[in-house]
């Protein structure tokens, strides 16, 4: 009995086989057939939407006699129109009197223009021109070419210009600088080109891209330029600027804003004494450094600053111990302010950080065909960035620095009465 069983089973086994193998399924045909249902479906929907519009600007259906009827129809043409389901052909309807304005089209052009923009974004953002042309390909079902992308950038290049020169508004009181190097084609060979960019805090506490501007080179009259650049729309306020110490840059803050301080980024000023110390000591070097900043005020700060290049001397360290000297006041310059505020002021590192993000989505590219290119790539960039939670978050509590001002301004104009009062009293004395 189990034979028979095992038999039967068998002969099921062997004609469920011989089934499945007289149906072969091709999916490849499947999924054509699918797609080419999904675009007639389109094509038929688009075309019964032209056809009412006709209608309702004629006021009448097709061969329907009606004395409301304004105008009647002669004729159509075609056109084609790329979807995501792939290029339909419209029979757009002309009329003998009345222009045809459909808004069916303009509404799919909007959606294309929007889908085209995003790709414009996705290339400035870092997107290699090949993925971009794959993911095209996957909206549309067709490639959009290099050359149609460089076509599509010229938009974006227009809006991106009008965020970079808007005015700025309001007063920044503190402004972070710094550049950035990027390589640019140049006649067949490849160079490098700064771009330089700024950022500040508002009287809110919030932060803000307030520059970004091609820069030769890191030198005075890219620096000049560039603060120019910024005054010119309206940067004021600014009673401390952050960087490096760029060439020529300090001497340019000097001429255009004479009245803010100037601090020197403490981190780039440990790495210009640590290159000159061994390595085998870098790290207690290092230790001696951050305690110079770990101070509670400036006096404190500089004597410890003093014993700090003492030490260095009896290490054996004595040109250490000069940048140590000839620098330290240049770093110190954060105290002035509220001591919340310190920590945020210190360092460069603020826009260090976007930096960071910006060579990210550079380095896909590698080498830029021109300085446009890469002025446009990191403008989207750090416009991308400061709409997100970078610059909706507050960042400093710029009550704190009222308040001091406020302070500040009240001793002012106590000083002069104690000291006129001092003055009446010695010369009443005299008499």
């Amino acid at each position: 009995m189990d034979s028979v069983t095992e038999a039967s089973q068998g002969q099921e086994v062997t004609g469920a086989e011989a089934i499945a193998g007289a149906f072969t399924v091709d999916a490849e045909k499947v999924r054509a057939h699918v797609d080419e249902v999904v675009r007639g479906t389109v094509e038929q929907t688009l075309n019964a939407l032209l056809d009412a519009e006709a209608d309702r600007a004629c006021n009448a259906a097709r061969y329907e006699r009606s004395p409301e009827r304004q105008d009647t129809r002669a004729g159509s043409y075609e056109r084609k129109l790329a979807t995501k389901a792939g290029e339909v052909v419209l029979k757009v309807p002309r009329l003998r009197k009345l222009p045809l304005e459909t808004a069916i089209i303009e509404r799919y052009r909007r959606r294309e223009s929007s889908v085209e923009e995003a790709l414009v974004e996705m290339y400035l953002a870092g997107v290699s021109v090949r993925r971009v042309e794959d993911i095209t390909e996957a909206l549309w079902g067709t490639r959009v070419s290099p050359s149609t992308v460089s076509e599509l950038n010229q938009k974006i290049y227009q809006q991106i210009e009008g965020w970079r020169n808007r005015p700025i508004e309001g007063d920044h009181a503190y402004v972070y600088l710094d550049g950035i190097w990027l390589k640019r084609s140049w006649g067949g060979e490849v160079k490098n080109v700064a771009v330089l960019i700024a950022i500040g805090v508002n009287a809110d506490g919030f932060r803000e891209v307030l520059g970004v501007a091609e820069g030769t080179k890191e030198d005075a009259d890219s620096w000049r330029s560039f603060l120019r650049h910024l005054k010119q729309r309206g940067l004021s306020g600014v009673r401390l600027f952050v960087s490096d110490k760029c060439l020529g840059l300090v001497e340019a803050l000097g001429e255009f804003y004479p009245e803010a301080a100037w601090q020197r980024c403490v981190v780039h000023w440990y790495r210009n004494v640590l290159s000159v110390v061994p390595t085998g000591k870098a790290k207690e070097v290092a230790a001696m450094l951050k305690a110079i900043h770990a101070q509670e005020d400036r006096q404190s700060a500089e004597q410890k600053a003093k014993a700090v290049a003492d030490k260095l001397e009896g290490m054996k360290l004595a040109r250490a111990a000069q940048v140590v000297r000839e620098g330290v006041a240049e770093t110190l310059a954060y105290t002035a302010f509220p001591r919340e505020h310190w920590r945020c002021l210190r360092t460069n590192n603020p826009l260090e950080r976007i930096n960071r993000e910006v060579r990210r989505r550079t380095r896909v590219v590698g080498a830029f065909p021109d300085g446009t290119s890469a002025l446009m790539l990191v403008a989207a960039r750090l416009r991308h960035v400061a709409g997100t939670r970078w610059g909706t978050r507050r960042y400093l509590d710029m009550a704190k620095l009222r308040e001091q001002a406020e302070q500040i301004e009240a001793a002012g104009q106590a000083g002069p009465t104690r000291g006129t009062e001092t003055q009446e009293k010695q010369e009443t004395a005299a008499a």
